[in-house]
């Protein structure tokens, strides 16, 4: 059992979800982050309740830096150390490269690169305290393989690469570790705000000819939390179906 804690961004999505409870039935004690679905959240931390972990949630906009500063200082206090920060948080308005709009631009950004830059930029002083951490950012094989319509979101996912090579070598020495999952295409979250019938297109061009489990996101998170992943940093992890 793990007594490492851990703050996850964007907990109530559907892949948090799965996140949530396979990391509370490893017994890491979470602070659970949202923004503006804590009825869904509440409900996902009603079902590890029987869990002996900690768990809290936290309100916060992460675009916003003086938000995320309060939330660490709150998290701070409830906890007393961050072990882990897994930015999960992500957002995608589709559109065509010409006709999107400079706002729905801006907010893709802000909510898939800047925010995950700002939860790093208040975690890592902690972590450096502590001489231990581990960060995971969760980015998307869209930007690898080019997807129509997704220009804001494929920009973001591809500049957390950047970020997290970046920080990787500036923070090993405290014993912190940085490196980013690339998932292809999920039983869970975003992979349903896409219409049924282009779903299935997308799974045949996938190698395996299926979705990913999200159990298998959560091992992999597991195995990058531990102890024992103290050598691996700055990688991506391709977790796919062979999509590229």
């Amino acid at each position: 059992m793990s007594n490492k804690n851990v703050l996850l961004i964007g907990a109530s999505g559907g892949l948090g979800e799965h996140i949530t409870k396979g990391l509370a039935a490893a017994g890491f004690n979470l602070a659970l982050h949202y923004n503006d679905s804590l009825n869904k959240l509440e409900m996902v931390a009603n079902k590890i309740k029987d869990q002996d972990v900690k768990c809290k949630t936290y309100k916060a906009d992460i675009t916003s830096e003086d938000q995320i500063t309060f939330m660490i200082k709150n998290i701070k206090e409830d906890f007393g150390k961050i072990d882990i920060l897994i930015n999960n948080a992500g957002i995608s308005i589709n559109g065509m490269s010409w006709k999107l709009s400079i706002n729905d631009w801006n907010k893709v950004v802000a909510v898939n690169l800047t925010g995950p830059f700002l939860c790093c930029k208040h975690v890592i002083p902690l972590m450096k305290e502590n001489k231990f951490g581990r960060i995971i950012f969760m980015s998307s094989v869209v930007p690898q393989i080019g997807v129509i319509g997704t220009s804001s979101y494929a920009a973001a996912k591809a500049g957390l690469s950047g970020l997290s090579k970046t920080i990787s070598k500036e923070v090993i020495k405290n014993n912190i570790t940085s490196n980013l999952i690339s998932l292809g295409y999920f039983d869970a979250g975003l992979l349903y705000q896409i219409p049924e019938e282009i779903r299935g297109q997308i799974k045949e061009t996938i190698p395996i000819k299926d979705f990913g489990n999200p159990i298998e996101v959560v091992e992999c998170i597991k195995y990058l939390s531990s102890e024992k992943s103290g050598y691996l940093t700055g990688q991506t992890i391709n977790l796919n179906g062979g999509l590229f």
